[in-house]
């Protein structure tokens, strides 16, 4: 649901284009990537540690996760992760119910829709194969490879709205669950709107300054559309 309190600033309706990102919005992969954290972190470093230290950058491109986690052996952490994560994707990965529908209604009402990821473009298709109706209903994907800056930087972002026609950004909104999506939104100058179905809670989102927040995609999908047609929906 919303978390009601100040109201949206004028120039952001009439919301033309909304970007989403990946990972713990569109699809429900938490607990494949928290394995394969868990899993690499054991195997190269001998170590069992904690869920929260695991996935705290849960967000960022994840050779800089890795770096954060051990900087001497990042390369050897990406390394186990990635082979560990595509043995078991298709068994862990999940759906979130009503993200089909949801894209399906903005893309009724008009809106472009992109997704903005610091996932690897392999990675992002081994998940299409699993749910090939998100890659009929995104036109645009923006993957790591894409961009030299990743998020927080507002460089993918800004490039999606390239991609898709030259949006300017105080007519786009960026759909995320991660602290980092909040601060790249803000920082290429589009509405965040943070996701709390994801990885982090809604109180680290909250505190992360998004311009609205939702706990279901229904709530989310109704306030995008109120935009849309030039109605303040709930806002923080």
């Amino acid at each position: 649901m919303g978390c009601p309190g100040a109201a949206l600033p004028e120039p952001r309706l009439n919301l033309k284009a909304v970007l989403f990102d990946f990972d713990g919005t569109l699809v429900d992969t938490t607990e494949l990537i928290y394995r394969s954290m868990r899993h690499a972190s054991r195997e190269v470093l001998g170590r069992e540690l904690p869920r929260e230290v695991l996935m705290r950058n849960v967000g960022q491109p994840l050779f800089r996760q890795m770096r954060l986690l051990d900087p001497e052996r990042a390369a050897e952490l990406l390394e186990v992760y990635t082979r560990h994560n595509e043995e078991i994707h298709d068994e862990a990965i999940r759906e979130f119910p009503g993200v089909p529908g949801a894209l399906e209604r903005l893309r009724g009402a008009g809106y472009r829709i992109a997704v903005v990821t610091s996932k690897r473009r392999p990675t992002v298709k081994l998940a299409l194969r699993v749910f090939p109706e998100l890659d009929e209903l995104v036109e645009e994907f923006v993957t790591m490879e894409d961009t030299a800056e990743h998020k927080p930087h507002p460089a993918p972002l800004l490039r999606a709205l390239e991609l898709l026609g030259g949006i300017p950004p105080k007519e786009a909104a960026y759909v995320g669950d991660s602290p980092y999506d909040i601060a790249a939104a803000r920082a290429a100058g589009v509405l965040g709107v943070g996701v709390s179905w994801g990885a982090f809670s809604a109180a680290e989102l909250r505190a992360a300054g998004p311009d609205a927040l939702f706990g279901d995609v229904g709530s989310a999908a109704e306030f995008l559309l109120g935009l849309g047609r030039g109605r303040a929906g709930e806002s923080l």
